[in-house]
């Protein structure tokens, strides 16, 4: 049996190390000095008897070991944050510190809206807000740096729980003078595939529009080129295409002062689900129900 028992705080920084690929980023990211940090690590290193991390002066290279004992930390440092959430849950429900992650055709749209009414409501829960792809939340999720995800499904999430806040219609989005201004609702089969624009990869609504189109050319066809649904409708606005917005985004006035309209997608699947997830079997599952209970009442 080994006599040396690596610390949380170790662990943290190699993980921090692994994510950031910089030790002064990394540092930051762990609020320490990057002396602190670089010392850690060697402690942790010296104390295992094994070489973690490969280090130059451009370059930070983890070790084929060092690679395994990250993954490991992970797993460590997230069985920590339950046995913490454990301790938490047994108290007063939706107080103290929760960390949210929530994807960025959800967060501008819906939190403006719901939060006011959070925060008095509940002034002893302190909610850290991170805005994330999909792919990055659910990761962050897994790997502890987040305890529960607002996103859309459909979506790879892993092993999880969810509550459902709301179904969330697709609409197209078009120029006002557009001559082939089409009728109340929109079928995919009217959309041209040379002039739809959507988000680029690593954002879940591209895959949604996909899904709800249900047309194999438009995946190979559309126009990928969004970094934001904002950025979507100016493009829309300047008569360079067509794009989908859910109407989330709409309600919350993203088509204000343009020239751009919309209408409803008529189509089988044509909405995305709002839901909030966390891990499987979580200590804190009643409370994130609670909370997605508050967030559906909004």
């Amino acid at each position: 049996m080994s006599t040396y028992l690596p610390t949380i705080k170790q662990l943290q920084y190699l993980v921090a190390l692994h994510e950031h690929g910089h030790f002064g980023r990394a540092a930051e990211s762990c609020f320490v000095s990057q002396s602190t940090l670089s010392a850690g690590i060697r402690e942790l290193e010296s104390l295992l008897g094994v070489t973690l991390v490969e280090r130059s002066r451009r370059v930070v290279r983890f070790t084929p070991l060092g690679n395994a004992v990250v993954d490991k930390a992970h797993r460590l440092l997230r069985e920590a944050e339950e046995l913490s959430d454990l301790v938490q849950a047994s108290g007063k429900p939706l107080s103290g510190e929760l960390r949210m992650s929530v994807i960025p055709t959800i967060a501008p749209f819906f939190l403006p809206r719901i939060l006011p009414r959070l925060r008095r409501e509940r002034p002893a829960l302190k909610l850290f807000l991170r805005e994330e792809t999909s792919d990055a939340a659910v990761e962050s999720l897994h790997h502890g740096r987040a305890d529960c995800v607002l996103l859309a499904l459909p979506f790879a999430a892993g092993e999880v729980e969810k509550e459902t806040i709301c179904q969330d219609e697709l609409f197209v989005a078009f120029p006002k003078d557009d001559p082939r201004d089409p009728p109340a609702q929109i079928t995919p089969a009217m959309i041209d595939e040379g002039r739809l624009l959507l988000l680029e990869d690593g954002h879940c609504l591209r895959e949604h529009v996909l899904a709800a189109c249900n047309r194999p050319e438009l995946r190979a066809s559309a126009t990928m080129i969004g970094t934001s649904l904002h950025t979507l409708v100016q493009m829309v606005d300047n008569g360079l295409g067509v794009t989908m917005l859910p109407k989330m985004a709409i309600d919350a006035g993203i088509l204000r002062e343009t020239n751009v309209v919309a209408r409803p997608l008529s189509a089988a699947n044509a909405s995305r689900e709002i839901a909030l997830i966390w891990r499987k079997n979580s200590p804190r599952a009643e409370e994130f129900r609670l909370l997605g209970k508050e967030l559906r009442a909004g």
